[in-house]
């Protein structure tokens, strides 16, 4: 069986939500790294999150990738998400040997990628990347609610929770929403 020295973990950020980009981020553990409590960022609060992703960039290398809404509305979510996933891996400092990608489909870059259901639950470098990708577009999230107050971004960063759906029957869509969503879509055809 074949070692690999550098293993990449990805993952991506934002894949289901109404508003926003899609991020990505990849993950190359240093050697000396230890990191503790590092799991699906789905399963941490804001704040983990925050600490972790600390503690992560100091004992790794990484990068992120991003797909704006724009790339969404043209090649679709999927396509989108993938996208993010190529531009987060030829950003890594580092060429990893193997690339380990959270779900059943990953970017076209070579023979190295390796899905894995669930893998944000099961491989520490993935989990770390999912904490990244969402810290990092947690943090474009709130900084656009700034500019979009009416829709709590700063809350739900972009999700269809019942605020961010109010918002949009009281105050319509902004630029920022991905318009080839359902709710989103069933409002422009009304």
């Amino acid at each position: 069986m074949k070692t690999y020295k550098l293993i990449a973990g990805v993952d991506e950020a934002g894949r289901g939500c109404l508003a926003g980009p899609v991020v990505s981020a990849a993950v190359i553990f240093k050697k000396e790294a230890v990191l503790k409590n590092i799991k699906d960022s789905k399963k941490l609060s804001f704040e983990q999150r925050l600490i972790l992703s600390k503690d992560i960039k100091k004992n790794s290398f990484y990068s992120i990738g991003v797909a704006s809404v724009a790339e969404i509305e043209k090649i679709n979510i999927l396509q989108a998400s993938l996208l993010s996933m190529k531009r987060a891996i030829l950003n890594l400092s580092k060429r990893p040997d193997l690339i380990l990608v959270d779900g059943i489909f990953a970017p076209r870059i070579n023979n190295k990628c390796r899905t894995v259901i669930k893998g944000d639950e099961k491989i520490k470098c993935i989990s770390a990347a999912s904490i990244l990708a969402k810290v990092y577009r947690d943090k474009i999230m709130i900084k656009m609610s700034k500019k979009f107050k009416k829709y709590f971004w700063d809350k739900n960063f972009g999700y269809g929770t019942k605020q961010h759906i109010e918002g949009l029957k009281k105050y319509g869509i902004t630029t920022m929403h991905r318009k080839n969503f359902r709710p989103i879509h069933n409002m422009l055809l009304k």
